[in-house]
């Protein structure tokens, strides 16, 4: 029989390869330079005297303050998550003390973390009343569909984590396994938010997390950054004290407010050479033999070439989507140790074939999808 991720992989690939052209707002940064550095730094634009100062959090919650436990940040582990939540709401708000102390006359949060929780991971009862949360009425994107120019002065980064290989606490670059590149140099989360800024001329001047990503961060000097923890592994470190922590943040929050005319705004070069590195439990095999697929002899690289950052971004989320079909192995390394494995692998296959039958006959369609229901959406939830 046919392999089915064949198709999708080759619908995915017609999206990666066509290079769809970004919608540039109006006011947003010229075009990069000619060149050959893989990003362009830029001074920030002089500000108007008694001009507001509107600074945007985004917040992760692997490289929180306090947190050594990788059930903090999982919402499927209720009696951990809370603490986490009281982790993240600590964070926020000794960051949020400080903005407001340098000088900030705004500060709104964006949920970056995406824990399956419906609610915001920041809890709003334990925010600082003074800052607000973004919402929307509908799904968004955070890193790129809230980007406009005249929005933000400056954005701040809490909570975030090293990148894949990094041996950072949970270190993972959007979900786990993907390594993500763009005119070769291996990127972060956090990289992803100030390219995604740059186009709107908006510089990233404060980040937390652990030492490894400070490690990482080394691509922008003039960071604001706050070491919240040692990690010692993908899943153990060494924690500060939670209160010299806070503090530190308070008092870096503030500088990178006063000192926000020292910052660089960063825009990748485009056009942008972008690849997806995959391991474990990612794959990109199925890939292999695609005709028009730039796929690494190990099968575990494919490049691309987008004319711009949105291009990238979305050719390597597309990409991303196709290396995380190889996700269910683990669920079958379960299942193989369950005592109904057996029974339960017939079942699967009986109804893969009832599936195709019923198709080939006319007998199914989809399901309607229920509505959604009303609700505000607050990041990547």
């Amino acid at each position: 029989m046919p392999r089915s991720s064949l198709p999708i992989a080759a619908l995915v690939l017609a999206v990666v390869l066509s290079g769809c052209t970004e919608r540039k707002p109006e006011g947003a940064a010229p075009p990069a330079a000619e060149g050959g550095e893989p990003v362009i730094l830029s001074p920030v634009s002089a500000r108007a005297p008694g001009a507001p100062l509107r600074v945007l959090v985004y917040h992760d919650m692997e490289g929180l303050a306090g947190q050594d436990d990788y059930r903090t940040f999982n919402f499927s582990h209720p009696e951990h998550y809370a603490k986490g939540r009281a982790y993240l709401a600590a964070d926020i708000n000794a960051v949020v003390d400080g903005l407001f102390a340098g000088g900030a006359t705004s500060v709104e949060i964006i949920d970056a973390h995406g824990s399956g929780n419906p609610a915001p991971d920041l809890d709003p009862a334990l925010l600082d009343k003074r800052a607000t949360q973004l919402t929307r009425d509908a799904p968004f994107r955070q890193y790129v569909d809230v980007v406009a120019p005249n929005t933000y002065d400056a954005i701040v980064a809490v909570g975030m984590h090293a990148k894949t290989g990094s041996g950072g606490f949970a270190s993972h670059t959007v979900t786990i396994g993907m390594g993500l590149s763009m005119n070769g140099q291996s990127i972060t989360e956090t990289e992803i938010v100030a390219y995604s800024w740059g186009r709107a001329g908006v510089p990233v001047i404060f980040v937390s997390g652990d030492d490894h990503l400070e490690r990482d961060l080394a691509t922008m000097p003039w960071l604001q950054f706050v070491v919240t923890k040692r990690a010692t592994s993908a899943s153990t470190v060494e924690l500060r004290d939670v209160d010299s922590v806070h503090a530190e943040m308070r008092a870096k929050a503030a500088t990178a407010v006063r000192e926000l005319a020292s910052a660089k705004v960063t825009r990748v070069r485009e056009p942008v050479q972008a690849a997806l590195r995959v391991v474990r439990p990612a794959s990109l095999s199925m890939l292999r033999g695609v005709p028009g697929v730039s796929l690494s002899e190990d099968g575990e690289e494919v490049a691309f070439e987008g004319r711009d950052f949105q291009a990238a971004y979305d050719g390597l989320n597309a990409l991303i989507g196709v290396a995380r079909l190889a996700y269910p192995a683990t669920t079958n390394e379960v299942l193989r140790e369950h005592a109904d494995f057996t029974r339960i692998g017939r079942l699967q296959r009986e109804r893969l074939m009832e599936r195709w039958f019923d198709v080939e006959s006319g007998r199914w369609t989809p399901p309607p999808e229920a509505p959604a229901a009303a609700r505000k959406y607050y990041g990547a939830q």
